[in-house]
């Protein structure tokens, strides 16, 4: 069996995802193709690996590392499963860019990897690579299970499932950590009794149900929420849960700029009144890299590490196509009527079952209506920025970004046309050129 790991420089990511594999039964005597650009970080990634192949998994994986375009092929060819997280442009420039044309502009932003103007732009460098990657698992391994961590997610998920023939599925952490940590945050105890239902969108999905033995925590979610004052500096979150009825599965600096309410320059209290931390991304990326070159160190250079099964999906997906044995996931899916009143092209994420046969969604129903309606404003940029790298034209970048949330409640029509030719131009060596 061979698993392909495209963007494998992303060493921490690499341990978790293909260190899981190597924990499981069927998976430990696969061979795992590193794919990325940079020569250095691939290799690093390999003698990470190499480790805890010795020392968890008697040595039974093998690694191979493939760097460049143009040995993109060979780390394909054979794969059965193919795993993607590339950032393409990475912090600096075009992470950096994303954050300071907008703030001339006067637009503030916390992550802006999802949607919003960086998210816009993000998707717009990303999907050519994507495509490209799609375009070789289509002539190298065509039955591979493509399964994609890279954001903006509802984007390149939703792009990649409708304008190529891979076996696609979108993974994100927020869903099977969203009930625990906040069960945890409140001081209620999370237990094999707890059952949750989570539908909607990437970064946006809804904790429709949660229960103990059948018993609805709701009333006690909520009065515990409001008796610790909103708990773990996550307000936002808990303040959409009560003003609009359940708690949303990503993050309050994510939320904060999904929807106008937050970070507006006429209200400036509002940022200490909910804890919003304004240009979180880039500070986060620079603290990574900081840490990075101490964690390099234990990672690449220790000969005695191991390693856990992290809470990641993929080797258990790749673990029940293997072996048929069912697993259940929140997986992002073209809708097709999963959720009757989201659009049907949209990218979804519902609970999706995977064995032999591969990955089906199921049907969720009608959201609450308010809920579907929070989700139709990101919706709206995310088909309209679909739309945009399909025919490459300008005009539809504008129309992604004159219907974003944030960007409408804070700044003008022409000031939003000139910020996107101000970004198109920073951007020009890492996208296509747009008419």
């Amino acid at each position: 069996m061979k698993i392909t790991f495209l963007g494998a420089g992303s060493a921490v990511f690499v341990r978790n995802v293909i260190g899981d594999c190597m924990m499981c039964e069927a998976l430990r005597d696969a061979t795992y193709a590193l794919y990325d650009i940079d020569a250095e970080r691939c290799e690093d990634s390999r003698n990470m690996l190499e480790a805890i192949n010795r020392n968890c998994n008697e040595g039974f994986a093998k690694f191979e590392c493939y760097v460049g375009e143009e040995n993109l092929p060979d780390a394909l060819k054979g794969a059965g499963f193919v795993i993607n997280a590339v950032q393409v442009g990475g912090y600096e420039p075009c992470t950096v860019t994303d954050f300071e044309i907008p703030k001339k502009y006067g637009l503030r932003q916390t992550i802006a990897d999802t949607l919003g103007i960086g998210g816009i732009f993000r998707s717009l460098r990303t999907i050519p690579v994507m495509q490209k990657f799609g375009e070789a698992v289509e002539k190298y391994c065509p039955d591979a299970v493509f399964l994609n961590y890279s954001n903006p997610m509802g984007i390149l998920s939703g792009y990649m499932q409708r304008y190529t023939a891979v076996h696609f599925v979108g993974l994100c952490h927020s869903v099977q950590v969203c009930v625990p940590r906040l069960l945890e945050d409140l001081g209620m105890e999370y237990d094999e009794r707890i059952q949750w239902k989570i539908a909607g969108i990437n970064h946006m999905a809804w904790l429709l149900e949660v229960t103990r033995d059948g018993r609805d925590l709701y009333p006690q979610i909520k009065k515990l929420s409001i008796e610790k004052g909103y708990p773990n500096g996550d307000k936002v979150r808990h303040e959409i849960m009560h003003r609009f009825g359940y708690y949303v599965t990503e993050s309050s600096e994510h939320n904060a700029e999904y929807m106008p309410y937050w970070i507006k320059e006429k209200y400036p209290e509002l940022i200490e009144r909910f804890n919003i931390p304004l240009d979180e991304y880039p500070r986060r990326c620079i603290r990574h890299i900081e840490e990075w070159k101490k964690l390099r160190v234990e990672l690449i250079q220790n000969a005695n590490l191991t390693h856990t099964r992290s809470k990641e999906y993929a080797s258990h997906i790749i673990e029940s196509v293997v072996t048929n044995k069912p697993y259940k996931f929140g997986g992002n899916i073209i809708n097709h009527g999963m959720i009757p009143n989201l659009p049907s092209y949209a990218c979804v994420e519902v609970p999706c079952i995977s064995d032999a046969s591969g990955i089906v969604p199921t049907y969720v129903g009608n959201l609450p209506e308010q809920l579907a309606a929070l989700n139709r404003t990101n919706i709206n940029v995310q088909l309209l920025t679909i739309e945009a790298a399909r025919t490459l034209k300008k005009e539809n970048v504008y129309h992604a970004a004159l219907l974003d949330p944030h960007l409408a409640a804070e700044l003008s029509i022409d000031d939003i046309i000139s910020m996107c030719d101000d970004l198109f131009e920073a951007h020009k060596n890492w996208m296509p050129t747009y008419k």
